[in-house]
């Protein structure tokens, strides 16, 4: 819808009472005046829609309509919606659908959505004058999505990536410091409410994919492809790993990685090592950070906190402010027909650094026959150390040798950890962590 008059309300139903929803509703009516100022018109909330109307919030609802099925908000008079129920389908999908195909101007913040349904979910917009906001789906309170569609938007840029979920960060930040292991070290941050009940979510790198599929869109001008996203998460990140990553220089990160080449666009999520000189390794606990790379501006990095009631809410705040303003941008920074649709690079084809730890029976031989798996697929070591002990050894008195190898295609690197892992020297199956220079 257009804006009403200068000094009318921007009238706003929230569906979805959780910590985001609640989170707005909190940040409306504390921050009121001085949002008011900032729009030249107030923004107040009249009505709203969750699962439980009888459940404490810790925000009042006095003078709002309650609203039993969130879809039937889209059919109020409104200037504007908030999802944060969550999912990609289900009722959120029902709203937001509703909304836009009404004309309601919709704020979301629900990266599954976007991530599977963002382009069709624009083209709605398009047809009907509305205007899609989701700035809250990917970073929490980093004003990421702005910054790709406003701030950098004079750069080409050429590579993304960064930390996009706080529970990952926060339990091999966790890991570093104590010694301890993945399993303990998630029960913690269930019992701190950093991680869900069931983790999978999270840990297993899906929420930083949904993530990462938008920011590549946004920033390589592509149509959103969650479906070719490489996924890999942190479950089989050791402590020896993390210890052996801090001799080395290098800290062990969940990383979203998204690069537009010649021949397509890669898309990887993965835990690696990151040099401890670099912004990034710096980003510890629960907080996101994203660093841009384009042509003209070199390296941008954005870091703050990427979930929770506060942080969250701003962001979406943020996308009823520009409403307010009349300020109403392309969803993904042009409009949906001009999205092109790169191949994807398969990570098979990733070129990079790999450090690999082996459990060695320690007999003679041993290392000449996996330096011979190496040599057979091209693979250059560039540092390799047999210990007598350490952690990362194996049964039946194996020794952890650790390498790095030098930049190696990952199809390669693969077919070479497959026959090594077949020698009876080796006591159990290698593993794997890529090295990004960043």
């Amino acid at each position: 819808m257009n804006p009403a008059a200068a000094g009318e309300p921007l009238r706003v139903g929230v569906a979805g009472l959780g910590t985001v929803g609640a989170g707005v509703l909190a940040l409306l009516r504390g921050n009121r005046e001085t949002i008011a100022a900032r729009c030249g018109r107030p923004v107040e909330v009249v009505a709203v829609s969750a699962r439980d109307r009888r459940k404490d919030r810790g925000v009042s609802l006095d003078g709002m309509a309650w609203i039993d099925d969130p879809a039937a908000l889209a059919d109020r008079d409104l200037d504007a919606v908030v999802e944060a129920i969550g999912g990609a389908d289900g009722p959120a999908r029902a709203l937001v659908e509703r909304a836009l195909a009404r004309g309601i101007d919709t704020v979301t913040a629900n990266k599954a959505l976007i991530a599977h349904h963002g382009a069709a979910l624009a083209e709605t917009a398009e047809a009907t004058g509305a205007h899609l906001g989701f700035e809250a789906a990917v970073a929490g309170g980093i004003p990421i999505v702005k910054a790709l569609r406003e701030g950098l938007a004079a750069n080409r840029l050429e590579r993304i990536y960064g930390i996009l979920n706080g529970t990952c960060n926060y339990m091999l930040t966790d890991m570093r410091e104590t010694g301890r292991g993945f399993d303990a070290v998630l029960a913690e941050a269930q019992a701190l409410g950093y991680a869900e009940a069931d983790p999978g979510f999270d840990v297993d790198g899906v929420d930083t994919a949904h993530k990462l599929a938008i920011l590549a869109s946004l920033a390589f001008g592509g149509r959103i492809d969650f479906e070719s996203v490489f996924v890999e998460g942190i479950r089989g990140v050791e402590p020896a790993d993390i210890a052996y990553a801090e001799e080395l220089g290098y800290r062990v990160k969940l990383l979203g990685v998204a690069a537009r080449g010649e021949d397509g666009l890669a898309q990887w999520v993965y835990p690696c090592m990151t040099p401890r000189a670099a912004p990034i390794a710096a980003v510890d606990g629960v907080l996101n950070a994203v660093v841009c790379e384009g042509a003209g501006v070199g390296a941008t990095v954005h870091e703050g906190r990427g979930a929770g009631a506060g942080p969250t809410a701003s962001a979406a705040v943020a996308d009823l402010v520009d409403i307010a303003r009349g300020v109403r941008p392309p969803a993904f920074s042009v409009p949906v027909a001009a999205l092109d649709r790169p191949p994807a690079i398969p990570i098979a084809r990733r070129v990079g650094a790999c450090y690999v730890r082996l459990a060695v029976v320690d007999r003679p031989g041993a290392i000449a026959g996996i330096a011979a798996c190496l040599r057979d697929r091209a693979v250059s070591i560039e540092t390799l150390t047999q210990r007598v002990r350490g952690p990362g050894g194996g049964p039946g008195g194996a020794v952890p040798v650790v390498m790095t190898t030098h930049d190696v295609e990952e199809s390669a690197m693969r077919a070479a950890l497959d026959s090594i892992a077949a020698l009876d020297s080796v006591a159990a199956p290698p593993r794997l962590i890529r090295i990004e220079s960043l």
